[in-house]
Order: C-alpha cells, then sequence, then structure tokens
C-alpha cells in the first residue's frame, strides 16, 4: 500500500473541535463533513486539498473528544495519510478503525512543509519526500492493521 500527495501542514495539539466543529456533527454525511474539514484552523483547506494529498501535524494531533466524526472528515476530504510526530491514542484507534492510515515519525513531521510532494509506503514505513530527497523512517503497520486498511477500516476486515 502506498500513497502519494502533496502535504498540509500544521502544528502542536489540533484537536477534533478544530478537525471538525462540533456545529456540524448533527450530519451523517460524510461529503457534509469533509467540506468543513479544518476550516476553524484553515478556512481554504478544503479547497486546497486534492485527492491523495497528506495532512501532517506535530505533536498530540486529534487530542480533545473521542468524536469518530474527525478521521472521516480528514479521510472524506480526499487525505490519504495523516503524519505526525505523535496522536492522541483514542483518534489513533479511530483512525485505524475508519481505515484512514496514520504515520507517527518525528522527524518527518518536523521536516515535511507545505506543498512538498510525498511518497508513503505503508508496508515499509518509508516516507520519502520527493521535493527534498530525503527519506523517514516510521514504524510500519503490522499484518493485521495492514488488512484493517486495505479493506477499508474495522467492519470490513471483520465482514470480509
Amino acid at each position: 500500500m502506498k500513497a502519494h500527495g502533496m502535504v498540509h501542514k500544521y502544528g502542536d495539539n489540533v484537536d477534533t473541535d478544530v478537525i471538525i466543529p462540533a456545529r456540524y456533527l448533527n450530519t451523517a454525511s460524510h461529503a457534509e463533513l469533509a467540506a468543513h474539514c479544518m476550516e476553524d484552523i484553515d478556512r481554504d483547506f478544503v479547497k486546497k486539498v486534492k485527492p491523495g494529498d497528506i495532512l501532517v501535524a506535530e505533536k498530540n494531533f486529534g487530542c480533545g473528544s473521542s468524536r469518530e466524526h474527525a478521521p472521516i472528515a480528514i479521510q472524506a476530504s480526499g487525505i490519504s495519510c495523516v503524519i505526525a510526530e505523535t496522536f492522541a491514542r483514542i483518534f489513533y484507534r479511530n483512525a485505524i478503525n475508519i481505515g484512514l492510515p496514520i504515520l507517527e515519525c518525528g522527524e518527518a513531521a518536523h521536516d515535511l512543509q507545505n506543498g512538498d510532494e510525498v511518497e508513503v509506503d505503508f508496508n515499509t514505513g518509508v516516507i520519502r519526500n520527493l521535493t527534498k530527497g530525503k527519506s523517514y523512517q516510521a514504524q510500519p503497520f503490522p499484518p493485521f492493521i495492514q488488512n484493517i486498511i486495505q479493506k477499508g477500516g474495522l467492519l470490513n476486515s471483520i465482514m470480509k
């Protein structure tokens, strides 16, 4: 499994209330959630994101409330992967449960910048910054998590 796209970069402590503001939680529509993804921190996020792009943040990404809406909004916006130095644990699990690949890699999280072209190999954990010609090593997913992501989330992997 691989991802390839442009970086959209944010800092520390990006919480779930910023990822998808609470005022939009009354919808189950993934498209509606995506339309408001990150709008309180980056009003133009949804206009800039193209399918396959990669969201990068620093420490404690996804902190705050435990809503599954946050990784759903990110995934539905077209983001193929999130890279951060660290993730809030409940966000990490929610992302895996819906099939959104996320990787912890401090070096990449600090070095990658907005607009960098990046390729991620989930099988090896290698993150390649094609813009700067650099590589970073994240911990690859174990096979059971790769299976969950390949099948589009935990429920799909159980049903298949």
